[in-house]
């Protein structure tokens, strides 16, 4: 066989496995952002753990490959197995998880061109053995270059989930980011203000750091669902550097309850997608 044939042949494999561990997956979450730093990852770990807490199977692939962060917010660090071909993802507190960072030397940095970025993307998507699960959520880089264009073609999402926080800076990248995910088909978009406000520890009362509220008036002016905003709240930076949820350690804490309104405006919306009655 020629190499081009076998490349073709290759190629045909790994999408064949893809469709089918997609397949098997009842529905498909991306959490992207238009930039870095605006609390992405931590949206997207405390949102898988949410609905786990609700009795549903769920799996956390880490897509951010230049900068995958799962493992640590989630206290992870063993290396996946290989069982009969298949990567068999680590599962911690009843989440599946997948990451880069699990295969890599702890500061081996990934400098990879954009296809070998891709390519490792459709492994995880196509080669880990996800099994039933009933939602999977892909914790994409920010941006929208070459891994945020994989995922959203090989997984075919029904939902993107964009994070932002409230100053205007923010806003003007998370406007692309919503503009990409329309332009992708993808049928469902929300979108999460993160650091909304600071609750003083100490009397209770409500400091609007970086301002509150924006978040909403961009899902209004875009058409797309507002799914939540989510407070400022320091346990959530220990819990992370702890590798330990905020709605596992302290489901009672207010930013919890937060991921908790987005997880249930989330169902509702894929509900929406499934069966077209609103909620």
């Amino acid at each position: 066989m020629s190499d081009q044939k076998q490349q073709r042949k290759q190629i045909e494999v790994m999408e064949q496995g893809i469709k089918e561990a997609m397949g098997r997956i009842k529905h498909r979450i991306v959490v992207f952002s238009g930039k870095g730093g605006v609390g992405k990852t931590t949206v997207a770990v405390n949102l898988a753990y949410t609905l786990a807490n609700r009795g549903r199977k769920v799996g956390l692939l880490d897509a951010d490959i230049t900068g995958p962060n799962v493992p640590q917010m989630v206290g992870v660090s063993e290396m996946p197995t290989i069982m009969g071909g298949s990567i068999v993802p680590q599962k911690k507190d009843g989440v599946k998880i997948i990451s880069l960072a699990l295969v890599l030397p702890p500061e081996a940095p990934v400098i990879w061109r954009g296809p070998l970025r891709s390519k490792a993307i459709e492994q995880f998507l196509g080669e880990v053995e996800w099994g039933q699960l009933d939602y999977l959520i892909a914790d994409l880089p920010p941006g929208t270059g070459d891994e945020v264009m994989t995922v959203t073609q090989r997984m075919a999402p029904q939902l993107a989930v964009v994070v932002t926080t409230p100053q205007e800076v923010a806003l003007i990248d998370a406007r692309r980011a919503v503009g990409m995910a329309k332009k992708m088909e993808i049928k469902q978009i929300g979108i999460v203000e993160n650091m909304s406000g600071l609750v003083c520890p100490h009397c209770g009362g409500h400091i609007d750091l970086f301002g509150v509220g924006t978040g909403r008036r961009e899902a209004l002016q875009r058409h797309v669902h507002f799914l939540g905003s989510i407070p400022i709240d320091p346990q959530v930076r220990r819990g992370a550097d702890a590798g330990q949820p905020i709605v596992l350690v302290n489901p009672n804490a207010e930013v919890s309850k937060a991921f908790l309104t987005i997880a249930t405006r989330i169902e509702e919306a894929l509900v929406e997608e499934t069966t077209g009655v609103r909620r």
